[in-house]
């Protein structure tokens, strides 16, 4: 993948680090997004750096409009156009009764898994049509399909999110942009230190495999889909959660 660079948000910590792992080992020159973290950020691209791989940090709120294009003129400035987009970053995911859900507790979540996929694309579309090839990898849940109580901020914009990888792959297919999702299940990571362990332990009872998997599984199916090999896969979603979830 020499020559190619990937950009991914929200991996200063968890799923991202572990995606950006991946993608250094794979030899694409990797683009660390990170919006407060920046000594994660750092230590990510230095593990990358090590392993003889090329990596650099940029700080941006990738809600923002303005915050996107400097991020992503920045990238291309320092490792040339984006081939790979990988949509990672995410907030605050609280767990409300409806009664206590607002208009403004789903536009929270819609930021992040619509507006900032939006954003990212659009900045980062020009390069990838010139070269006639990118790839857009978005990171969703495996709560669409399990519908989780007290979470209807987060599954609604899930949801978005999927629908809007479905029309970018009809769209962009023409221009030899591939656009999947990557669908989690519960990988424990640092948001989830408080966890409470019986729950996690629940939870493990019902995958079929009998263990959570960790942040480098989801970084080797992003891996997958960033590559050549990946070329006739488009708008689909990959559900890598250990059987959690059968469709």
């Amino acid at each position: 993948m020499g020559g190619r660079t990937a950009l991914i948000t929200g991996a200063s910590r968890g799923l991202g680090a572990g995606i950006a792992l991946e993608l250094g080992a794979a030899g694409y020159r990797v683009a660390v997004n990170y919006v407060r973290g920046v000594e994660g950020a750092a230590n990510v691209c230095k593990k990358i750096i090590d392993a003889g791989g090329e990596a650099q940090v940029f700080q941006a709120d990738v809600r923002d409009e303005a915050e996107v294009d400097r991020l992503v003129s920045e990238v291309e400035a320092t490792f040339g156009h984006v081939g790979v987009l990988v949509v990672n970053a995410t907030g605050p995911q609280p767990m409300l009764p409806i009664e206590q859900q607002t208009w403004q507790s789903y536009l929270d979540q819609l930021e992040f898994f619509v507006k900032s996929p939006l954003l990212l694309l659009k900045r980062t579309l020009p390069g990838m049509r010139s070269g006639r090839f990118g790839r857009v990898i978005q990171i969703g849940s495996e709560v669409m399909e399990l519908g989780n109580p007290r979470f209807a901020n987060y599954v609604a914009a899930k949801g978005a999110q999927l629908g809007q990888t479905r029309s970018w792959a009809r769209e962009l297919g023409p221009d030899g942009i591939t656009v999947n999702l990557v669908a989690p299940g519960w990988i424990p990571v640092e948001r989830h230190a408080t966890a409470d362990k019986d729950e996690l332990a629940a939870y493990t009872r019902g995958v079929p495999l009998g263990y959570q998997g960790q942040a480098q599984d989801i970084g080797k199916m992003v891996a997958y889909l960033a590559s050549d090999g990946a070329g006739f896969v488009t708008g689909q979603k990959f559900a890598v959660n250990g059987g959690n979830t059968l469709c």
